[in-house]
């Protein structure tokens, strides 16, 4: 089985009758051969979740399936297959770390000094953010481009969308007194559009429409977009040696914070993203997905076939699309031209929200683009991977009611069936089965970078490390439920014709008043209050087995308010405590922004 796997991840077909194999358009890998994987990693899936519903049919229908279990083995259908297939992505990804680097072909250049030959656009869409902040980073970028040979090959766009006056002069101000600086040797634009029709995705579009016949490639990148000359020139160098990819990007991971929240969560996502990230890439292969800034596009073929449409009805489900990056993934496939991720970390940057009631809203707003996916699936010409993707990132969303119902239908079942017969051993099993696969992908990466050379030592070292791990583990079985019921009340609202909101992000550190906790997590609190007392009441030996799922939801006003405290984000950055290894080896364009300013001690 072993070497099956070895096989599919370096190339190798298993059949000799490959002298006039399908390539993928360009030419990078066999289509034969991803298909193969795409079997696999899918055989892999549906095995599993019939397993975990066979256990759970069995835990419950010792005396048959009343409706109430029928519904508890629904909602898990609905909800573990993408909890399932982040599992064993991690696990592949892990396998792949560890045994082969020919899984990307076109990752890994050598000749560093391949010329540009071509004119790039990097078009930063801003709409109300900060602007200074912005600007910081775009400097950073064109002093960072400009080191090298090629910075008279890049143009930057600041490509405004700001719709309040005070925000938009002072951006006018700062471009005025940078211009020379952002023109360095190559040129830069400001635009601030008047009517922002079409949200970011309108914003570049016109951009591409009025100024991208001038460009062979463009770069978009969000205020909070931040890419050294090394990262941006070797996507730069692929797309050019592969005229048929038409997105290339790396992993984009969250620079240094001072939030607490911010902090922990980029400590989780920093490990556990690369073997999620590479085992996915290896079956998506050429039908990779597009996160909408800091990747290189080919700019003739994006105009050419990634025009959103306009979805019938109103918005918040009609109308312009919201979540547009995997949808220009798809449309650039269909195309004929590859979508690629280099999986690997390199010095590609953003920000994540400094609190739990601004991941809140990040997630409203994706969570609402995504559900207009429902009628993008029937797209005529898109390849099933890409069908898959748009389907993957509907499920995803609706995976948090799925487990939020299912944890009210487990509470009505300790009421109508307190004296409930089951197969103890085996529903322990599965609840642990559970658990532990929703945290593998940060179990997987933790292990990942134990089993690199100087991997730790690159977190601060074996202490600092472990900690981060415990504290980061307890942060994410707090968050999660919180999370899901914010979500499932969305999502109601949602099917009502209520709107999300769009505007710019907080990116600073600030505290949470506990009033201002308490108006938007009150749900939440509701929530798990109903169902502890439902369970504490009509069946106090599952209270144990309940508190992981509600415990988060009692304690989510204080949860928020300590995890935006910025005197926590302070004390933890002193200590090295949930640090990146940027914390303790900076980047010469984090240096220059000035993003990390003293590094913590090592520690063995």
């Amino acid at each position: 089985m072993t070497d099956q796997i070895q096989d599919l991840a370096l190339g190798r077909l298993p059949f000799d009758d490959d002298d006039d194999m399908s390539l993928t358009p360009a030419g990078l890998q066999s289509q034969r051969m991803l298909t193969l994987r795409r079997i696999f990693a899918l055989s892999l899936c549906v095995v599993t979740l019939l397993a975990v519903l066979a256990g759970v049919a069995i835990v419950f229908g010792v005396d048959g399936l009343d409706m109430l279990e029928w519904g508890i083995l629904a909602c898990i259908t609905l909800s573990a297959p993408w909890t399932i297939l982040g599992f064993w992505n991690s696990l592949l990804g892990l396998f792949l770390a560890r045994t082969t680097r020919r899984t990307m072909p076109f990752a890994f250049i050598k000749d560093v000094e391949t010329p540009i030959r071509g004119k790039i656009a990097l078009a930063m869409a801003i709409r109300n953010e900060e602007p200074q902040r912005a600007f910081d980073r775009l400097l950073a970028m064109r002093r960072s481009l400009d080191r090298t040979a090629w910075g008279h090959r890049f143009d930057l766009h600041i490509l405004s969308d700001t719709n309040i006056d005070e925000v938009a002069e002072h951006e006018e101000r700062l471009f005025a007194l940078h211009r020379d600086t952002l023109d360095g040797a190559g040129h830069a634009e400001y635009r601030r559009r008047s009517l922002n029709e079409g949200y970011k995705a309108g914003n570049i579009w016109q951009f591409l429409q009025d100024r991208g016949a001038g460009y062979d490639l463009f770069l978009p990148l969000d205020a909070d977009s931040l890419m050294s000359a090394d990262a941006i020139l070797r996507l730069v160098r692929i797309a050019e040696a592969n005229p048929r990819i038409g997105i290339v990007q790396s992993l984009a991971v969250g620079a240094p914070a001072e939030s607490a929240f911010g902090r922990i969560f980029q400590f989780g996502m920093r490990h556990g993203m690369r073997a999620f990230t590479l085992g996915s890439a290896w079956w998506q292969g050429d039908c990779g997905p597009f996160w909408g800034h800091n990747a290189v596009i080919r700019t003739a073929a994006f105009k050419a076939h990634c025009s959103l449409p306009k979805l019938k009805g109103r918005p918040p489900l009609g109308g312009d699309i919201l979540s547009h990056d995997q949808v220009e993934a798809v449309l650039m496939r269909r195309a004929g031209y590859e979508v690629r991720v280099v999986p690997v970390a390199s010095e590609s940057y953003e920000e994540n929200p400094v609190t739990v009631l601004d991941f809140m809203t990040r997630e409203q707003r994706w969570c609402n683009g995504n559900m207009q996916y429902w009628r993008l699936l029937g797209m005529p010409g898109l390849r099933p991977t890409s069908r898959f993707q748009l389907f993957q990132a509907i499920m995803m969303y609706l995976s948090a009611p799925a487990w939020m119902i299912l944890t009210a239908l487990g509470a009505a079942k300790a009421v109508v069936d307190p004296m409930m017969i089951f197969d103890g051993v085996l529903a322990i099993s599965l609840f642990a089965l559970m658990v532990g696969m929703s945290l593998t992908p940060k179990i997987i990466g933790a292990i990942h970078v134990m089993l690199e050379t100087g991997g730790v030592a690159r977190y601060g070292g074996k202490r600092r490390f472990f900690a981060g791990l415990a504290v980061e583990t307890v942060f994410s079985i707090l968050m999660s439920p919180v999370i899901a019921v914010h979500l499932t009340v969305f999502l109601i609202g949602l099917a009502f014709g209520r709107k999300g909101g769009w505007s710019g992000q907080i990116r600073d550190a600030y505290g949470l008043e506990w009033r201002t906790a308490f108006r938007a997590l009150w749900p939440q609190m509701t929530f798990g209050t109903v169902v502890l007392s439902t369970i504490a009441v009509f069946t106090p030996a599952a209270v144990v087995w309940i508190l992981p799922v509600v415990i988060g939801l009692l304690l989510a006003v204080p949860f928020a308010v300590i995890t935006a405290s910025p005197a926590l984000g302070q004390w933890l950055a002193k200590r090295g405590l949930c640090a990146i290894p940027e914390e303790f080896d900076t980047p010469a364009i984090l240096a220059d922004l000035g993003a990390s300013d003293t590094a913590p001690e090592m520690v063995a």
